[in-house]
């Protein structure tokens, strides 16, 4: 037994970061992997990793909260008997498993469903290994520090080291090169692995350790933080914590929810946590603030706009989140107390986690009719920066003010300009729309300058932002928004625009930034479906072959939006939807908003509440003529959906010369692809069209639209087969999708070269 006034071997050192290191990478590798194995179960949406994340950070806080209190142990023996025992009980729960204790899930009140289940499954394993960096450290300041004077912060640097490779190796390695059920049998493994290690540790600790709380240094007198401070330390772990989830759910609401864009965030999040409690500054504290202030003020003047170029937005957003939170980090380094107050510490450093994503995940939801919570704390994140001496001086004041009136411009002004004062834009050679943007550029261009420069005022930063990001909203929102709902499955708008050509007023339904269906308010167009349920879309060409075809006929429809399908139905047609969001039934089928499914509709209809591949398993075999695959939240995809196991799970619901018909129009994603290789693998014929928008219909008659339709027999695609617009698929483009594998990666890549290579 080594005495306790020898100097460690190395061997000790290497075995305190090699147990921190392999804690972390199994906690952060099974957040990706369990928050994967909920997503089919509650629709796919962005959402869901929302609330996992959340979940997460609670077990994380319960973890540091055991390691804070396991201190009042005085003696390292009995601390060291006891985490092994807590961590044998906790590896009970395994292997890795959805638990089935709160039964399916619920669309009605879904977080709580998944926290439930995600406590019962992963919950106490995830909360032992979240006690290991802060209690390991402990043991260190008791054992290493205590003689060598090493501080035990710098293990903090190798947890969250192990994290990182783990979130980078997920989407990049384990993700594409492992079946799902492989993964956590292995996890599984690695949790029983790990608990011999940390017995080792302990083992050398008890050997090593003192039996008493870690002691200063003669002399040296650490009083407890006051509670002041340990606000501070709340409020610079929430910022980062909570913007997190926000720009998460920003990039994943028009892409997909997916692993590779759920880790960015993390990943970056992480990356602080290493340059921050580094021993030698990489990115210096004022640089940072440099950089903050004008991507800060950026990122919020862009915030409302949709842009095409999906790389430019994901710069300006994950930069701007990245600075912030450095410097949120490094404020929190720069006031760690000393070692015998860490794991009080990382118990408030951690809450402030659970605050700042408990607002996000469950708060903001039910609070805000939008996604007002992102720009919020955006604004919010200001008061991190360093406050500055006073007095302001005067020209701060004029150039505060010179950024209102700017931001004002933009918001307030532009629409004035733009149809009262055209005669003098003319002569600058500017008028209509192109001046308006051109204005709206100028004014946020103006505001985020002066912004910058006065950047060195916290409270006047801080103001300034919070308008900008109003006026913002204002500016770049063009569309007549009537209504706005909010639920766990995303922000749903009723927006009003007028139509020349199709009689006047049209009300749209968006989720995000994509529609999902329009419906004039003329009595000639009134009940004619438009946008992507057009006649003229492939959809309304299948339903109008099937229409002459049968009678009645029997549609199941997977995601509702305006319902304009109804349309098409006829006395004795049965339509039933598949939608998982109670929210948007309510607004379909109310004909304040929309009434596809009431007025226009001829034929029965009804819904089925859930997940569509949960829901859709429970219905009979061969009963559909056709069956609609259109769930979207907003231009996010629902990847298990769209697997082989998937498709060869609708194909059993078709009657033998039924037609499944999958939509796939995205504007970041190559859908066609993948889904054309699985509707081979799963055993179907298939055919595909690409329909461009006319040059000549009026706004919002049709919509561009990629289709695939899938049958179980040739024989019932041969009127699809003969008409030109329809083309065989071809398999070999993609490698086709399954329950254990997604490349959602490669077909974002492969749409960007599509874009690309397009002429213009």
């Amino acid at each position: 037994m080594i005495a306790p006034d020898s100097r460690p071997a190395p061997v000790s050192q290497g075995l305190f970061i090699l147990t921190v290191f392999a804690s972390a990478t199994l906690v952060f590798i099974v957040e990706p992997m369990v928050a994967k194995m909920m997503l089919p179960l509650l629709g796919g949406g962005p959402s869901i990793w929302n609330t996992s994340l959340a979940f997460f950070q609670i077990a994380l806080l319960v973890g540091y909260g055991y390691a804070h209190l396991l201190q009042r142990v005085r003696a390292l023996r009995a601390q060291a008997l006891i985490h092994f025992g807590v961590m044998l009980a906790a590896g009970l729960s395994l292997p890795l498993q959805i638990s089935g204790v709160f039964g399916p899930p619920r669309s009605d009140h879904p977080a709580l469903w998944l926290l439930g289940a995600l406590t019962a499954s992963i919950g106490a394993p995830f909360a032992v290994l979240s006690a290991t960096a802060p209690l390991v450290q402990s043991w260190h300041a008791r054992t290493q520090s205590a003689q060598d004077g090493r501080e035990p912060y710098g293990l903090y640097a190798a947890s969250n080291l192990g994290s990182l490779l783990a979130l980078i190796a997920y989407p990049a390695v384990v993700e594409p090169l492992t079946p799902l059920h492989s993964q956590t049998l292995v996890w599984s493994l690695g949790y029983g692995a790990f608990v011999l290690l940390m017995g080792g540790l302990s083992v050398l600790v008890m050997g090593q350790g003192q039996t008493t709380q870690h002691q200063a240094p003669a002399g040296e007198a650490h009083a407890a933080p006051a509670w002041r401070e340990r606000a501070v330390w709340l409020f610079l772990a929430a910022v980062p914590s909570s913007l997190m989830l926000g720009v998460t759910t920003h990039i994943t609401t028009d892409v997909a929810s997916a692993p590779f864009l759920w880790v960015i965030p993390l990943a970056l999040y992480l990356i602080t946590f290493i340059l921050a409690f580094a021993s030698r500054q990489i990115i210096p504290n004022g640089g940072a603030l440099t950089l903050q202030a004008a991507a800060l003020a950026a990122c919020t003047a862009i915030l409302p706009f949709t842009t095409t170029n999906l790389a430019v937005a994901l710069l300006v957003h994950l930069g701007c989140f990245f600075l912030t939170a450095l410097i949120c980090h490094q404020a929190l380094v720069a006031r760690r107390p000393s070692p015998e107050h860490l794991t009080e510490f990382y118990f408030w450093m951690s809450l402030g986690g659970v605050v700042g994503g408990g607002f996000n995940a469950f708060v903001a939801p039910v609070i805000f009719n939008g996604v007002w919570e992102y720009p919020l704390v955006l604004a919010i994140a200001c008061l991190a920066r360093p406050w500055g001496p006073r007095p302001w001086e005067a020209w701060r004041w004029m150039t505060l003010a010179l950024g209102v009136l700017a931001a004002s411009f933009a918001w307030i002004l532009t629409p004035y300009i733009n149809h009262h004062l055209t005669a003098p834009l003319r002569i600058l050679g500017l008028a209509g729309p192109d001046a308006v943007r051109f204005l709206i550029k100028l004014g946020m261009a103006c505001a985020i300058v002066c912004a910058f420069v006065i950047r060195r005022r916290a409270l006047m930063f801080c103001g300034l932002i919070a308008f900008i990001a109003v006026a913002a909203e204002g500016a770049g929102d063009r569309v007549d928004v009537r209504t706005s709902w909010r639920s766990f499955f995303g922000v749903v708008k009723e927006s009003h625009l007028p139509v020349p050509g199709l009689g006047g007023d049209v009300r749209m339904l968006a989720h995000g930034t994509t529609l999902h269906g329009a419906q004039a308010q003329d009595p000639r167009y009134h009940c004619r479906p438009l946008l992507y349920y057009a006649p003229e879309t492939p959809i309304g060409q299948v339903f109008a072959k099937v229409r002459a075809q049968k009678a009645p006929m029997r549609v199941g429809a997977v995601g509702l939006g305006t319902g304009a399908v109804a349309a098409y139905t006829r006395p004795g047609d049965r339509l039933t939807f598949f939608e998982i969001d109670p929210l948007v039934v309510a607004i379909s089928s109310n004909p304040a908003h929309f009434s596809y499914t009431t007025t226009c509709a001829k034929g029965n209809i009804d819904y089925v509440l859930g997940d569509a591949r949960l829901t859709l398993a429970r219905q009979p075999q061969d009963q559909f003529d056709i069956l609609l695959i259109d769930a979207f939240s907003s231009d996010s995809v629902p990847v298990h959906l769209l697997t082989v196991e998937a498709v060869r799970g609708y194909l059993t619901h078709l009657k033998p010369d039924g037609v499944l018909i999958l939509h796939l129009s995205n504007r970041n994603l190559d859908l066609p692809s993948p889904a054309m290789a699985v509707g081979q693998a799963a055993g179907a014929v298939g055919l595909i069209q690409r329909h461009n928008l006319s040059k000549t219909a009026p706004a919002l008659w049709e919509s561009a639209e990629d289709a695939v339709i899938l049958a179980r027999r040739p024989d019932a695609l041969a009127l699809y087969a003969a008409d030109p617009r329809w083309t065989p698929i071809d398999p070999t483009r993609a490698r086709p999708w399954t329950d254990d594998y997604t490349n959602l990666i490669g077909a974002m890549i492969s749409r960007m070269r599509e874009k690309w290579a397009q002429p213009g």
